[in-house]
């Protein structure tokens, strides 16, 4: 039996992306969020389908949403803010979950938290399933599944094609202004550690040239080594801003006005209140790059990031409607659904994997 499908703020622009993607594979969604008259308007656009209101400052009301083999797919953030209530009520009614957080300190809590809650329910939460990080989770995978058993190391790079400055949506803006500041999590010693952002830089090949990127976190680091226990290694870097790579490890050293300087950076990361329409997405495209043991390059190349988010969360939700995770419990998404169908439903998204 299918379960439904349950977009928690359906009305804001990821939502909007998910929902759109969903209703193009035929799939009626229930519209969820906590103004009912904006839900009403968005439902009869799409040939009336079922709302619910619900607010994170409501747990009931988060809690009636879903239930056993139902999928919640939470896009309200900042979710270390605002997000963990959604979590929290998919937890206890055992409904599976996804989300679209960038915030990799949310998903170490919610693996904290949760995981052993939902192994009980056969439920998965499978966070951060969008741009951020199921490219560079399954790059790595890949790359580390070509090197070996043995594989010991992971780099892994984010890049973007195109106008990428003013193609970033609200949300995204907000979660760099934040993660500029904090440290970022590497996997080293195979131990997590802390470092500051920005204080790496990398050149990763990026289309026959060297393109180079910064120290930031990613969940590659808290999922990748469970697929793989050899790694000693794990770090993750972001290409988007070449400027902003070669100055990065100057001004992270300088901690004392680290914070500053980095909120006033991206300040200056203009875009629309929601974010870029599709006459804008067109116009840019994502690539990641994953190197193992500085010997094994695996290159994904796909479509714009938010219209990537939207699509990977409606794939994603079907197949746990369905079908159910491979593995239970708070989850990467090579646990959630295995490798080779991970690799497979990607293509089915535009994001293939590049011959060298």
């Amino acid at each position: 039996m299918t379960g439904r499908i349950v977009v928690f703020g359906a009305t804001g622009y990821t939502g909007g992306l998910v929902l759109e993607s969903l209703v193009r594979r035929g799939i009626r969604p229930v519209l969820a969020g906590r103004d009912r008259t904006a839900l009403e308007a968005l439902a009869s656009e799409h040939g009336d389908l079922e709302i619910a209101v619900a607010d994170v400052g409501d747990p009931a009301s988060l809690r009636s949403l879903a239930g056993p083999g139902d999928v919640l797919i939470a896009t309200v953030g900042p979710f270390d803010r605002i997000g963990h209530a959604a979590a929290q009520a998919a937890a206890d009614s055992g409904a599976h979950y996804l989300d679209s957080t960038g915030e990799v300190g949310f998903v170490r809590t919610l693996r904290e938290r949760h995981h052993e809650r939902a192994v009980e329910t056969g439920a998965a939460m499978v966070p951060a399933f969008g741009y951020d990080y199921v490219p560079g989770i399954l790059a790595g995978a890949l790359a580390a599944r070509e090197a070996g058993d043995a594989v010991r190391t992971l780099e892994i790079g984010y890049f973007a094609t195109g106008p990428l400055y003013r193609g970033l949506s609200q949300g995204t803006r907000e979660t760099m202004r934040d993660g500029l500041t904090l440290p970022s999590l590497r996997w080293r010693g195979r131990r997590l550690i802390e470092e500051r952002t920005g204080s790496r830089v990398r050149a990763f090949p990026v289309r026959g040239r060297s393109k180079a990127a910064f120290l930031v976190s990613g969940t590659e680091v808290l999922f990748l080594p469970g697929n793989y226990p050899s790694l000693d290694e794990v770090t993750v870097y972001n290409g988007w801003f070449p400027a902003l790579s070669r100055v990065m490890p100057a001004v992270s050293a300088l901690t004392a006005v680290a914070g500053p300087v980095m909120r006033a950076a991206s300040g200056l990361i203009k875009g629309p209140s929601g974010g870029p329409d599709a006459a804008e997405r067109a116009k840019t495209g994502a690539q990641v790059v994953a190197v193992a043991d500085s010997r094994v390059e695996v290159r994904l190349e796909g479509p714009n990031a938010y219209t990537l988010t939207g699509d990977l969360l409606a794939w994603a939700a079907i197949r746990l409607s369905a079908e159910g995770p491979v593995k239970p419990g708070v989850v990467g998404p090579v646990d959630a659904f295995g490798l080779d169908p991970l690799r497979d439903g990607c293509a089915e998204l535009g994001l293939v994997q590049q011959e060298p």
